[in-house]
């Protein structure tokens, strides 16, 4: 209903990665092929699906027939350059010019509109923005509105329910969780914490006095990517015990190695 709060869906208020270009008339359809590279990519590295739909010009309308149809047509050559099949949605563009949407899909197959590209005829009357052309006369440009996660907040719990919490390792808040024995295992840890962060890793240690398997369990709820179990034998041998969320555990391992992975995953966005 209106006004209804939910979650990070629906805010009070939010913030939102707009964007505006400036740019000719000749140069729209390139600066839309740019910014639908930009999404996928940025989507890509989110393992999210998407389906683009173009929206034309409504009944209620500013700008003439002609910037209309040049504009739309700029949007769908851009699409068909880059070979990306669309959905056409006559008549739902906004009032100020036609609009390309990306249509996210969730691991529930959800569709969320996220994405957009929009040709404002608007803001540059308003602003009587000019430049002037090869012809050495003054024209007025074309303005771009491009967002592509939209709204953060609702973008995040979006990610939220798509990775159900297992988030990748690049994206997890908490990546390494350090988990020590007794207290004499606590020197060590520190200094492991300080290595990974260091290269940047975000680690947390476990200093409770629990046991073991608490703390593995609690880590695990917290869908940490890594647990490492620290007692008198790894301090002895300079090795980890590594353990994954999903259970899968590995001895003996060097911390430079550990590292090295860690680096080669978070690179890799998997």
């Amino acid at each position: 209903m209106s006004g209804v709060l939910n979650g990070l869906f629906r805010v009070r208020a939010f913030t939102q990665d707009d964007a505006h270009i400036y740019c000719t008339e000749e140069q729209l359809q390139e600066e839309i092929i740019g910014v639908i590279e930009l999404s996928k990519e940025i989507y890509k590295a989110f393992n999210l699906d998407y389906e683009l739909e173009l929206s034309t010009r409504p009944e209620k309308s500013i700008g003439t027939k002609k910037m209309w149809d040049s504009a739309e047509l700029s949007l769908e050559k851009a699409m068909k350059k880059l070979k990306i099949d669309f959905k056409l949605n006559p008549g739902d563009g906004a009032f100020y010019g036609p609009k390309i949407d990306f249509h996210i899909k969730d691991s529930l197959g959800r569709k969320w509109q996220c994405g957009t590209i929009q040709v404002d005829f608007s803001m540059p009357e308003k602003f009587n923005l000019e430049y002037t052309g090869k012809d050495s006369h003054k024209h007025r440009p074309v303005m771009i509105h491009r967002a592509i996660l939209g709204s953060l907040e609702r973008f995040l719990g979006i990610l939220i329910e798509h990775y159900a919490g297992k988030f990748p390792l690049w994206l997890s808040p908490v990546q390494v969780k350090i988990i020590t024995v007794t207290d004499r295992s606590n020197k060590f840890a520190d200094e492991l914490k300080e290595k990974l962060e260091e290269n940047n890793i975000r680690v947390e240690t476990d200093f409770r006095s629990e046991s073991i398997s608490k703390k593995v369990r609690d880590a695990q709820k917290e869908k940490v990517n890594y647990m490492i179990t620290i007692g008198d034998k790894e301090i002895k041998s300079k090795k980890l015990a590594i353990r994954t969320r999903e259970g899968k555990v590995s001895f003996n391992i060097s911390t430079e190695k550990f590292i090295k992975d860690l680096l080669k995953e978070i690179e890799s966005k998997k």
